[in-house]
């Protein structure tokens, strides 16, 4: 079967509270902590407030591909306190991103999970550049929330 988007999901225990470990992920200012140096991450959005609501923007550079800068904006489109909360990206670097984030408390701790839905811009070059590089660049910046989760909450 033919799909036009794609799709990376991410599946992790955090040895942790529902209370702690929502605390941690619905605040924007937390997303630096779990993405790599090398993607050049700078928020722009004064998220003085904490938390994340529904229609949040936040505003951001990252330098994810040969050291050029994009500019990226997100919205916040849903959240449902301690269980999931989505971001959309409005302008950046996609032609289409949604990206669901999951928690619940299970036996010992909590299960977090992403899912993410997208799609590359300029067509058929779009779908080779997911299938050269894009692809493997999220898994990589998967595989180091993955740590870093593991290094905050599991060690």
């Amino acid at each position: 079967m033919y799909t036009m988007l794609n799709i990376i999901q991410a599946k992790q225990f955090i040895k942790s509270d529902i209370d702690t470990v929502w605390e941690f992920i619905s605040s924007p200012k937390n997303l630096s902590k779990i993405t790599p140096d090398y993607m050049g991450f700078n928020i722009l959005s004064d998220l003085s407030d904490g938390k994340m609501y529904p229609g949040q923007i936040i505003e951001y550079y990252v330098t994810p591909v040969a050291g050029i800068k994009m500019h990226w904006v997100t919205e916040i489109t849903h959240v449902k306190d301690k269980e999931y909360f989505v971001d959309e990206q409005r302008f950046g670097p996609y032609a289409m991103w949604h990206h669901k984030h999951f928690i619940k408390a299970v036996p010992g701790g909590v299960e977090m999970i992403d899912i993410v839905h997208y799609k590359a811009p300029f067509g058929i070059f779009g779908k080779i550049a997911v299938a050269l590089f894009i692809k493997k660049k999220l898994k990589t910046i998967f595989d180091y929330r993955y740590n870093k989760m593991e290094e905050l909450f599991n060690k």
